[in-house]
């Protein structure tokens, strides 16, 4: 009897891997607050304070979904070196610790006018984002959630190094009057998400195909295949890999969610601020939600074919080398005390009878010639 398989996808990420991961989303993150509670400080009256915190709000959301992620994955691993959790422990870890990151988030935001009801909702939205991506971080594919907080973090670096050249950018994509601008700004947009999601999936297929590896050298007296084919055994699920590479944008569209929802008060406030704003705010939704269903999209294909570059059909024995033969067919019997002539088989007595037929039949032919003579 045999112990049944753990699946791949299931097993535990590195701790030095876990840890760098929650160092760079807590740093992306501290960074994204920063900014935002020094843009919305730096405001001279009401109406740019609550115009600049709308701004803010989406990417201060996604920035803590990640990190919220990722300090769960952490605490999570290092809990599971110790002792094994069950499914509600590990789900009651991963929440809680996404909770601390998520009121720890909060107060800086918080804390620029505690009398203001704007910053209570922001930094309620922002705990509440970190606290849904320590529960996801709960889901028993840690290797996973690690492949997906890593290829957000390269996506929110691919946006800020964009956002930083934008105005050559705009320029090459044919920026002018006004018209040309709207075009060009799209273009900016479109062209951010498709790179963002290639980043996605190519990231994602890295830290699991590592992973992988890793877990491969961890088997005692396993190699690699030859033909450097994934190893079955060590290998998660290609659906996995999709998984991976859309994880990002499915973040983005939580982020979004929870933007239109639980900091609906703040677009609001911003929207009622001028005719003009209004628009920009509905414009740059619709852009958001856009931009993360492009990563999605884009991330999942590129990882799927990442993967399927490296997955090698299973040989048949028509596909043999023409220097092989096959093998041969089994013997009926290998028994070399089994004789291949019928008549060893047969009754030693019964053969004696049939020696001694001839000399009785002749005896019989002589008695017969004697007497008709």
């Amino acid at each position: 009897m045999t112990d049944r398989q753990t699946a791949p996808e299931t097993v535990e990420e590195s701790r030095l891997t876990v840890a760098l991961l929650a160092v760079a989303a807590v740093g992306w993150t501290a960074a994204m607050l920063w900014s935002a509670r020094a843009t919305i400080t730096g405001r001279a009256d009401a109406a740019m304070e609550v115009t600049s915190t709308a701004y803010a709000l989406p990417g201060a959301v996604s920035a803590d979904l990640v990190a919220g992620a990722a300090v769960a994955l952490l605490t999570l691993t290092l809990i599971s070196g110790r002792r094994q959790l069950g499914s509600t422990a590990r789900f009651a870890v991963a929440t809680g610790s996404g909770l601390v990151v998520g009121l720890l988030s909060a107060l800086p935001i918080i804390t620029i006018n505690t009398a203001g009801t704007i910053y209570a909702v922001v930094g309620g939205t922002v705990a509440a984002a970190a606290t849904i991506g320590g529960a996801l971080a709960g889901l028993r594919i840690p290797r996973v959630v690690a492949a997906i907080a890593s290829a957000a973090i390269g996506v929110f670096l691919i946006g800020f190094v964009l956002n930083l050249f934008q105005e050559p950018l705009l320029s090459a994509f044919g920026a002018g009057d006004t018209e040309s601008s709207a075009d060009a700004a799209q273009w900016f947009t479109y062209s951010q998400a498709a790179l963002g999601g290639l980043v996605a999936g190519i990231v994602s297929y890295l830290m699991l195909r590592r992973a992988r590896r890793g877990a491969g050298d961890a088997h005692d007296g396993a190699s690699a295949p030859a033909d450097g084919a994934p190893d079955r055994a060590t290998d998660v699920r290609w659906p996995m890999y999709a998984l991976a590479g859309a994880g990002p944008g499915l973040l983005l569209v939580i982020a979004e969610v929870l933007s239109r929802t639980a900091g609906s008060r703040v677009l609001e406030l911003a929207g009622k601020v001028s005719d003009l704003e209004l628009a920009v705010q509905q414009m740059l939704s619709s852009a958001r939600l856009n931009n993360g269903l492009i990563v999605v999209f884009a991330g999942a294909f590129t990882a799927i074919v990442a993967v399927g570059r490296t997955l090698s059909p299973a040989r048949d024995e028509d596909d043999a080398p023409a220097g092989e033969s096959p093998a041969p067919a089994p013997s009926a019997s290998k028994d070399p005390s089994v004789s291949k002539d019928p008549s060893a088989s047969k009754d030693p007595s019964a053969s004696k009878d049939e020696e001694d037929e001839p000399q009785s039949s002749s005896s019989s032919s002589e008695t017969a010639y004697h007497s008709n003579s």
